[in-house]
């Protein structure tokens, strides 16, 4: 209950309302706001609804986006400025979870401005077209997209090479023309986002009522963007054991076996584990065996190790941190959610949950003098292991760990998610698991799942009404249907 409320909270207020943030001025952020949708529209559609679009009207006519916008006037904060180089991907990745459990295909011919400008207006398939494009726009020297000012880790700040102390890393002129420093996060998210709008483009040629589509690349086009950008991943980021984070303005790894510190980032082997890369050779298995053996701690996982011990001015503001905090190796919540969907996909249920387990609120309540956090939210942050407070938690309620982790336990752990074609049970739990019970509202239907384990793994055999059904999608009822009864055995 307290986990969907929070995702709520964080949904209404971005994290534009804080006693730990900023405050007001902040503004909404555009990759805050798209990721909080991820765990909110399922509770509120057209809510949704209304949101993409508010997103959609923010952005730039070159694809880009406003880093934040100001939810009065619902337009970009030029204080902040674009250039983060991963924002216009999230609105993809938003985009389709809303149709996936909408089903609502007329969203994609909504008419929508750029940069909230009259007369700008093109459907929001075209500013999805335009997101991907952005991001092959700018693409580095070994293939992989270009970092910009930072990309979901604000603090890596890799153009920046600030000198003042008290200056924002985030406003801050770049130095150059940033063409060289590259993000193996982005890569591993455009990979993610072109499967993604493939899915899409595969529906609006099965026939689907949305006539903005029929301007979309096809599916194939999606799909070899996807390959390509995976083979540049695997060509130029791949560190041996697991994926690098970034090529600094210099050319020079970031999150390579070859630095002194900073080797390891959580945040590419959550992401290119998402999308899919390494899933059929082991590159994933080996990927998050690496962060199992070396960012795991009983707390949480942590962002980075080593931890940087002094202010590198090539990495930003990430170096400028205590080690064990904020974004220099604390455990950043919103991170360890995608080392459970990661888990959850390769059929790790033990580690999924186990993983979730170290941050949830209400099982670090028996360690409250350690937490010192209410035992009912999400934080942003706990001490990382190289803090003096290893596991005390800081900066609660608004953070994209809320939405995050309410997908990864629902969706993935527990299995049941939105899918175009119908409500997907495809449950990841612990061998020790004899099942679950679950209700879920998805498109007007109330679906009454009852989960029993007959077996080792996570293969699945579905009943819906007592009618068995081949693979783990139930299909979409017939009008009129109020409720469907769907069992499902696990190791069969």
């Amino acid at each position: 209950i307290w986990n969907a409320y929070q995702v709520m909270v964080t949904f209404n207020l971005s994290r534009s309302a804080s006693f730990f943030e900023s405050g007001v001025g902040r503004g909404m952020g555009f990759r805050d706001s798209n990721q909080d949708l991820l765990g909110f529209v399922q509770m509120a559609p057209a809510r949704a609804r209304e949101r993409l679009l508010d997103l959609a009207a923010t952005q730039l006519e070159n694809g880009g986006a406003y880093h934040q916008y100001q939810p009065l006037t619902k337009r970009g904060n030029d204080a902040v400025g674009s250039g983060f180089n991963d924002d216009p991907l999230w609105l993809v990745l938003a985009a389709t979870a809303y149709l996936k459990e909408t089903g609502d295909w007329s969203i994609l011919s909504e008419p929508v401005v750029y940069e909230n400008r009259p007369g700008t207006e093109q459907p929001l398939a075209e500013h999805l077209q335009r997101s991907m494009q952005y991001t092959l726009d700018r693409l580095g020297p070994h293939g992989l997209p270009l970092i910009g000012r930072a990309d979901w880790n604000d603090c890596l700040n890799l153009n920046c090479f600030s000198e003042t102390p008290g200056e924002s890393f985030q406003t801050t002129e770049n130095r150059g023309e940033g063409k060289i420093a590259e993000s193996v996060f982005i890569a591993g998210q455009f990979v993610l986002a072109a499967k993604e709008m493939a899915g899409i483009a595969e529906q609006a040629a099965g026939g689907k009522p949305h006539p903005a589509t029929s301007d979309l690349q096809p599916a194939a086009y999606y799909m070899q963007l996807a390959q390509q950008m995976e083979a540049a991943v695997r060509a130029h980021g791949w560190d041996g054991a697991w994926f690098l984070r970034a090529y600094d303005a210099f050319g020079g790894k970031v999150g390579s076996a070859e630095c002194d510190e900073g080797r390891i980032f959580i945040e590419p082997q959550g992401m290119c584990v998402m999308a899919g890369i390494g899933l059929e050779d082991g590159l994933a298995e080996q990927a998050l065996a690496s962060v199992q053996g070396h960012l795991a701690t009983e707390h949480g996982v942590v962002l980075l190790q080593p931890a940087y011990t002094h202010y590198r001015v090539h990495l930003g503001e990430i170096t400028s941190y205590p080690p064990g905090y904020k974004e220099n190796a604390s455990i950043f919540c919103h991170t360890n959610p995608w080392i459970m969907i990661g888990e959850a996909m390769l059929g790790h249920g033990e580690e999924a949950l186990n993983t979730y387990h170290r941050i949830c609120p209400s099982v670090r309540a028996a360690i409250s003098d350690v937490h010192r956090c209410e035992p009912y939210v999400y934080a942003q942050t706990i001490a990382g292991k190289d803090a003096p407070t290893h596991g005390e938690a800081k900066n609660s309620w608004l953070t994209g760990t809320a939405a995050w982790n309410y997908a990864a336990i629902t969706q993935w752990i527990l299995g049941i998610r939105a899918s175009h074609d119908g409500l997907r049970v495809a449950p990841a739990i612990p061998a020790s698991w004899s099942g679950f019970t679950a209700s879920r509202l998805f498109r007007g239907v109330t679906y009454h799942i009852d989960v029993r384990r007959a077996g080792p793994g996570n293969r699945v055999a579905l009943t819906v009404d007592g009618q068995p059904v081949a693979g783990d999608v139930v299909p979409l009822p017939r009008a009129g249907v109020g409720e469907v009864r769907v069992a499902v055995e696990v190791g069969r």
